[in-house]
């Protein structure tokens, strides 16, 4: 079994197609098809089932996909490791929405126009996905918001997923989001619309805003609806137009040009972190957190 058999296997499963896949690594499709065929014959099970339109994982391919996402990751780790002192190679981050749109756009110029050679991935998802996929080995690193409350150095990464540790970045403070119309809110009780708008589950913020409404009466909880959104122009755009409200870190509606359109009102402070796996370690790493320490 071969890196680059494991590569081309990793790319056929996330892409579900050997077209797409030979697109994405660059590569005549007949070449993916055979070191495919090669690697099930290898091994002696099948990977994937195959019908017209798209290739899935067999029961064997989904526990291959799982050792081959942990050995490229550790192959790319040691690549790395032997240029130390030079950050180079590929990084995997994965960040929240949020801190994508506030936080990041500064930090990762500075650390692209230093370190042109480092290719940055970035992938986005709710808190609780980017700590899975780190631990699963599918990202590098990633930036989340931890659900509990204290000071920042009594949270523990484990808390989110096994196996990971994490350096404190920033405090976002969390506000609840309504129309400028509704009536002022000094507790959950106040709320008088029923329908939050938010991520889906595994959101931290979604999160923080169900264990502040958790403290209103049983009528309020029982009739409250989420309305998953897929971004937060999204979410902002359901509570401009009366039919929602939703808590969001106050850096991010800083940047909607109309703020005061809502009427917002403070809620809590939720630590952030950049988390990786314990042990992991690489230039390109290390250079990436004291851009974001940088701020």
């Amino acid at each position: 079994m071969e890196l680059a058999e494991l590569e081309i296997f990793r790319a056929v499963a996330q892409e579900q197609s050997v077209t797409r896949a030979a697109r994405a690594l660059d590569r005549v499709q007949s070449n993916v098809t055979t070191r495919i065929k090669q690697l099930e014959d290898s091994l002696g099970v099948t990977l994937f089932q195959r019908d017209s339109k798209r290739m899935t994982l067999t029961a064997e391919g989904q526990k291959l996909l799982g050792y081959a996402e942990r050995l490229l990751a550790l192959a790319e780790e040691a690549r790395q490791a032997m240029r130390h002192d030079v950050p180079t190679g590929k990084l995997r981050l994965g960040t929240m929405e949020s801190a994508a749109a506030a936080r990041l756009p500064k930090p990762l110029a500075r650390y692209h126009a230093s370190y042109p050679l480092v290719d940055v991935e970035i992938r986005t998802g709710t808190a609780q996905a980017l700590a899975d996929a780190v631990a699963l080995h599918q990202l590098d690193c990633a930036i989340v918001a931890h659900p509990g409350t204290g000071s920042p150095r009594q949270l523990s990464m484990e808390d989110m997923a096994p196996g990971l540790e994490g350096t404190f970045l920033f405090t976002e403070e969390l506000v609840l989001v309504l129309p400028a119309s509704h009536p002022r809110v000094r507790r959950p009780q106040d709320v008088r619309l029923r329908t939050l708008a938010g991520f889906s589950r595994g959101c931290t913020y979604r999160r923080c805003a169900e264990e502040w409404l958790a403290q209103a009466d049983e009528a309020l909880r029982r009739n409250l609806t989420v309305r998953e959104m897929p971004s937060y122009h999204a979410i902002l755009a359901c509570v401009s137009a009366g039919s929602a409200f939703a808590i969001l870190p106050k850096s991010l509606l800083a940047l909607h040009g109309d703020s005061d359109d809502f009427h917002t009102v403070p809620v809590r402070a939720a630590h952030t972190f950049l988390v990786k796996r314990a042990g992991f370690t690489t230039a390109a790493y290390e250079a990436l957190l004291h851009e974001l320490r940088q701020g």
